[in-house]
């Protein structure tokens, strides 16, 4: 059994949900430490066992400084010693530098094998414009979508849905009926800071979800169709604002879906995971609207790790999470090496001086 460290939380807005998620790994997983990453940006190692109300004002009681070192991997104080923690991490950070290729990049150098997408994968999928685009690329039916400065002139009809460029969960996306409002939209709303997106609101669409995973083999989950409570879009409180979170958030699962559309959605999953090279297991959103299927976006570290969907599948969550820990000791995501920087091109060079002359 390979050690598993779990990794939750992060200054993102998504914090809180990453909080739950982690810790129903940690039980899952039997785990009596986990690595916590405070809103503040710092990290400790916490009682894997805790209540997620233990979180709610800040560091629980009893947490230890922790690092992340280049080279270094991490470790944290116990007592007169340092102990390092060997293992892969489990990560379950959502949003925010968790899923965008920062956390990634940072556990690339610390030499850390962890769960979920590759430092160019959470990138990659977090970036809304730039995975419509290599979506439409390959030919997976996509709304048109661009980029929303002060100059933006959309050659689509309103009304829009305005959406972060970076980001997810719902978090700060608007519907408007035109671009003036649009415009506005960006000197008013803060999630829309780092960049924005504009395309075509659709009032008649509705969701469609589906994980998909990579390893051990190509697999997918049950298809589910979220229930809005009348709102333009399946919101964040309906998605998370519950006792039960995301398992227990209104659903038709499996979704009753005529066998061609359902096949559709299927294969495009399977397509788009495979541009994204999803590593864990993805959730892949899809619009549906009189039997047009649309790639809406990726969520690479879905909320419970999408473990209701594989549940419905008939795959348990321990199962789920052991053959993502698997998958990261058997294909971590970079080594780097220095293999071929011999200093021969140092010795034989003049100096600096002549090259600046």
């Amino acid at each position: 059994m390979v050690d598993a460290l779990v990794l939750f939380g992060g200054p993102s807005p998504e914090h809180d949900i990453s909080v739950h998620t982690g810790l129903q790994a940690a039980r899952v997983l039997g785990s009596s430490e986990a690595l916590y990453w405070t809103r503040a940006g710092e990290f400790v190692i916490v009682d894997a066992q805790l209540e997620g109300v233990a979180f709610a004002d800040g560091v629980p009681r009893g947490a230890k400084p922790a690092r992340i070192a280049a080279g270094g991997g991490i470790s944290a104080k116990a007592g007169l010693r340092e102990k390092v923690y060997d293992g892969v991490v489990v990560n379950c950070c959502h949003g925010g530098p968790g899923e965008d290729g920062t956390l990634q990049g940072l556990l690339d150098l610390a030499g850390v094998a962890y769960t979920g997408p590759s430092q160019g994968g959470a990138a990659l999928g977090m970036d809304k414009l730039a995975f419509g685009a290599a979506c439409s690329l390959v030919g997976i039916p996509s709304l048109p979508r661009t980029a929303l400065t002060d100059n933006t002139k959309p050659d689509f009809d309103g009304p829009y849905i305005v959406k972060p460029r970076f980001g997810g969960s719902s978090i700060g996306i608007d519907v408007v009926t035109d671009i003036a409002t649009a415009h506005d939209r960006l000197r008013s709303n803060p999630h829309l800071e780092r960049g924005a997106v504009i395309e075509p609101y659709r009032p008649d669409s509705v969701d469609i979800n589906v994980a998909v995973r990579l390893f051990p083999s190509p697999e997918l989950s049950a298809i589910e169709k979220p229930t809005r409570s009348g709102g333009d879009i399946y919101s964040y409180a309906e998605k998370y604002v519950g006792g039960g979170g995301m398992a227990t958030a209104p659903r038709e699962l499996p979704a009753q879906l005529p066998a061609d559309i359902e096949d559709r959605i299927r294969a495009h999953a399977l397509e788009a995971a495979q541009l994204a090279g999803v590593r864990g297991a993805a959730r892949i959103d899809f619009l549906l609207d009189d039997g047009e299927v649309f790639l809406n976006e990726i969520n690479t570290i879905p909320g419970s790790l999408g473990w209701y969907l594989w549940a419905e599948s008939g795959v348990a969550f321990a199962d789920l999470l052991n053959d993502m820990i698997a998958e990261a000791a058997a294909r971590p995501t970079a080594r780097y090496t220095s293999a071929g920087a011999d200093g021969a091109v140092l010795r034989s060079s003049a100096s600096i001086a002549s090259k600046l002359a």
